[in-house]
């Protein structure tokens, strides 16, 4: 460490630089996996090309596209004609720059389809959860009741609150009313946040048992709905749907756009008071541009395909539902996922999940593992995403392929080890030099 002399003080750098500071933070993150190979930020189109170019086909498990509409030609063909017509740019935030017609109809939409009185749209889903929980419990004697394994967008959401957060178990919901047994007295206004299918996991939250402890501890109740609109109930309406609740109960839904509806962009749905009040209130909406009247269009005409095209429903819960159980014949651990849109594989440790990643793209399955970043350490997983484009063929083979990877070759270990022993020591290093500087 270099001392740092600002007039007559001098203070000690723990990093010479930011990029160095950079650095260091990214080995701490895990980035020594990546010495065995990195099958991030693919360019899909060009890993298509060079698979075809081997002889191969190319199956992406990867991709939110739930319903297969991301490339309909009437979502292409309406997107096109929302270009020549309105342009590309919302061009301004509409509370200050005014919006398009097609803002406030796209918005009663999708509130009567999920059934609630009224919705608000912003640029990303990711958005819609952060200012959302953050603007609402912004009180000192506030508090948010969050699932441990909760988003990060719900996470981000509560670290700007200024409300006291407590988490819960996994789905665990005597915890959950044990924690109000004790503490709800200690607060004005409580939020608590669960979502209609947990992204990791696959599996979903009590919603009949949820709404009976917001009635009895006279709490708020936010469901995350992202990885359940499209997904859950008969007609895709989501968690409300599926458990058989009316969705008008709930307080607050959020979603996103970009699984079920192909675009991107989030939204809000709640009492039509609520929704009038953060129309000119919530800062992620206020200060931020409106959505482009292209994603407009093509979400309005995915939501209307997913209406009328009712079989892409049911043909992705068939989708899910056979690939659970063809994993579970061959010995595969999915967790406690429910076969819906999202199924996990469970490995052992996060070289074997990196091995098996790297073998399955070698095949034509892309399927990026999830280690370090969004689960526990000792949760590793190749996260596979179901479409309604998805035939029983690629599942199976995907399992066969998955049946047939060797055990991690002893050079992978080596390269791993050694850049993990790396780390221990630069991690060793670090604490002497702090010791040494104090």
């Amino acid at each position: 460490m270099a001392p740092v002399r600002t007039g007559t003080a001098t203070y000690v750098s723990k990093h010479r630089s930011l990029s160095d500071f950079a650095t260091r933070r990214f080995r701490f993150a895990g980035s020594a996996l990546l010495e065995l190979n990195d099958p991030f930020f693919a360019q899909l189109d060009k890993l298509r090309a060079d698979l075809a170019a081997e002889g191969k086909g190319f199956v992406s498990f990867a991709n939110y596209d739930y319903l297969g509409l991301a490339g309909h030609p009437r979502i292409k063909a309406e997107a096109k004609r929302e270009i020549d017509d309105l342009g590309i740019g919302a061009l301004a935030s509409r509370l200050v720059g005014g919006e398009r017609s097609t803002h406030k109809q796209f918005e009663a939409e999708i509130a009567e389809f999920i059934g609630m009185e009224s919705a608000l749209t912003l640029v990303s889903g990711y958005l819609a959860n952060v200012t959302t929980i953050a603007w609402l419990m912004n009180g000192k004697r506030d508090a948010i009741f969050i699932d441990e394994l909760a988003h990060n967008s719900i996470v981000s959401g509560t670290d700007g609150a200024v409300a006291e957060v407590i988490k819960f178990r996994h789905n665990d919901l005597d915890h959950l009313e044990h924690l109000l047994q004790r503490k709800r007295e200690d607060y004005r206004n409580v939020l608590i946040v669960v979502e209609g299918v947990y992204s990791m996991d696959g599996d979903t939250a009590d919603l009949p048992r949820l709404l009976e402890i917001r009635d009895r501890y006279g709490v708020w109740l936010l469901v995350d709905e992202a990885h359940s609109l499209g997904v859950l109930g008969k007609t895709g309406r989501g968690l409300a749907e599926h458990q058989g609740v009316d969705a008008a109960r709930i307080d607050l839904v959020v979603g996103t756009l970009s699984k079920s509806l192909a675009t991107c962009g989030g939204y809000v749905c709640a009492k039509k008071s609520v929704i009038d009040w953060l129309r000119f209130t919530l800062p992620g909406f206020v200060y931020s541009v409106g959505l482009s009247p292209v994603i407009l269009t093509a979400a309005r005409t995915a939501l209307k395909l997913m209406q009328e095209e009712t079989w892409r429903i049911d043909k992705l819960a068939a989708n899910a539902e056979l690939f659970r159980q063809v994993a579970h014949e061959n010995g595969f651990s999915t967790g406690p996922a429910i076969g819906r849109g999202v199924v996990p594989i469970l490995f052992e440790s996060d070289i074997e999940t990196m091995w098996a990643a790297q073998h399955l793209l070698e095949q034509g399955y892309y399927v990026p593992p999830v280690v370090r970043i969004g689960v526990p350490k000792d949760g590793p997983r190749l996260r596979f995403f179901f479409s309604a484009n998805h035939t029983e063929a690629e599942i199976r083979g995907v399992i066969a392929c998955l049946k047939k990877i060797p055990p991690v070759s002893e050079e992978a270990q080596r390269i791993v080890a050694e850049a993990m022993a790396g780390l221990t020591s630069r991690k060793a290093s670090a604490v002497e030099s702090v010791a040494a500087s104090s």
